[in-house]
């Protein structure tokens, strides 16, 4: 497991910090029964939830309420806006789901070589 970095001020500060994401082609978020309730894939616009994600199954495993606290420092600037609007941001609300009490899923780092 990683050590947890200390999460910055903003988003691109904390994005500088975490693990490169080369070779990971997506990741799934997997519910206790093992269905997949979101996937991420390696593409722009979603490499920063990517990377924010990897850390985090590196971190700490598992998303629960934890690794879900940690993962919204991470994201800093967006997490207000992913509270005013809802949907705008679906990497951020899981993560305000589960803070809030919403049940911890399984993060599924799928490489290339899978």
């Amino acid at each position: 497991m990683l050590a947890t970095i200390q999460p910055g001020a903003t988003f691109k500060d904390n994005l500088q910090q975490l693990p490169p994401i080369d070779g990971v082609q997506r990741i799934d978020l997997r519910d206790a029964a093992g269905a997949v309730v979101a996937s991420i894939e390696n593409q722009p616009g979603k490499q920063g939830s990517l990377a924010v994600y990897h850390y985090l199954a590196q971190a700490f495993g598992a998303l629960d309420a934890q690794a879900a606290e940690h993962g919204l420092l991470l994201f800093a600037e967006h997490v207000a806006d992913a509270r005013n609007r809802p949907g705008a941001h679906p990497n951020v609300d899981h993560l305000l789901a589960i803070a809030a009490g919403g049940p911890a899923l399984t993060i599924e780092v799928i490489t290339a070589s899978n």
